[in-house]
């Protein structure tokens, strides 16, 4: 298939492109570089630069495309909240245009790359797709409303559409990983400290009522995330919008990562206790019951040591370019 992959400069969107072209499938990666790096974005896959708002209708134009993968997108938390008018203007507006491009060129796949943020503070563990979306965020809120602008034009327009909810995605894979100007996932910022870049991590809470006291996430491996991917873009149905959680249904604390990855680097990790953040809850753990019935989906890189080593690798490959932002 010939495929559009927004957002194809960025951590998820690069390595979704290069496991597609490795399937055979022809690649066009469309980008701003606002937060992408073209050096992430796969030998084999046709680079544009620009908007998705203002470039995907020329993509469609020039050459016949058989299907969306949608990255692109603000994805700060801490930044919503301050900055909500560029969520719902970079998030949703430029969305509703691309949608409004797919459908007078006719192009009638999507996969959109959601979150695990458009539940809000969960009920219950492990999270299923049927659990209540209260956002508690602008981030999650602007997924959210996407998610119901995508099954509007699935019922109205048979646009087949499937939305990857993700939960902590991490490792690394094919020399692609995560490289921000401002990162905010603890795996990576951990490996900072084992690096010399920070000082130290910082412990947000350690009375949750967890085992350890700390707050307990879901990683899934960057490598299984875009195999979801392909499974969904492939099983896509005309007229049906899809949703499904990607995690790998087993938690581990913020101390538990910490110990992981002094595993893996052979030496301790500064860690400093702090105060609990506003909104964060004490556990997320995802459910992929559906993924696995449904797409077919089995996740392959469970273990925390494979994914801490896989994005300490990558850290380590970057040498002198590991402060580098991504332009």
């Amino acid at each position: 298939m010939r495929l559009l992959v927004t957002g194809g400069a960025g951590y998820v969107g690069s390595v979704c492109a290069q496991v597609l072209i490795e399937r055979g499938h022809e690649v066009i990666v469309l980008d701003d570089l606002s937060t992408g790096n073209a050096d992430l974005v796969p030998s084999g896959a046709t680079f544009v630069e620009g908007d998705v708002a203002d470039r995907a209708a020329d993509v469609f134009g020039a050459a016949p495309v058989d299907g969306v993968l949608h990255f692109a997108a603000r994805s700060l938390v801490g930044e919503s909240v301050v900055q909500p008018e560029q969520y719902w203007s970079g998030n949703v507006v430029k969305t509703l245009t691309l949608l409004e491009a797919m459908r007078a060129a006719r192009v009638g796949r999507l996969v959109f790359s959601s979150t695990a943020a458009t539940y809000g503070e969960p009920e219950q563990v492990p999270i299923t797709e049927d659990a209540p979306t209260r956002p508690t965020n602008p981030y999650g809120a602007s997924k959210l409303a996407i998610d119901h602008a995508i099954t509007s034009y699935a019922v109205a327009h048979g646009l087949a559409a499937t939305s990857l909810r993700y939960f902590n995605v991490a490792g690394a894979y094919a020399g692609l990983g995560e490289n921000r100007l401002v990162e905010t996932h603890l795996i990576p910022l951990v490996l900072q400290v084992a690096a010399g870049q920070r000082a130290s991590i910082s412990v947000f809470g350690t009375d949750w009522p967890t085992p350890d006291g700390t707050a307990v996430r879901d990683y899934i491996h960057i490598r299984d995330l875009a195999d979801a991917h392909l499974l969904a873009l492939d099983s896509a149905e005309p007229g049906t919008h899809r949703i499904f959680n990607l995690g790998s249904g087993t938690g581990f604390s913020v101390r538990e990562v910490i110990s992981a990855c002094e595993r893996v680097v052979g030496r301790p990790i500064a860690a400093v206790d702090a105060p609990r953040r506003a909104g964060d809850p004490a556990v997320l753990i995802a459910s992929s019951d559906r993924a696995i019935t449904e797409l077919g989906w089995r996740p392959e890189h469970t273990g925390l040591d494979e994914i801490v080593q896989d994005a300490w690798d990558f850290l380590q490959s970057l040498g002198d370019r590991a402060h580098a932002a991504q332009r």
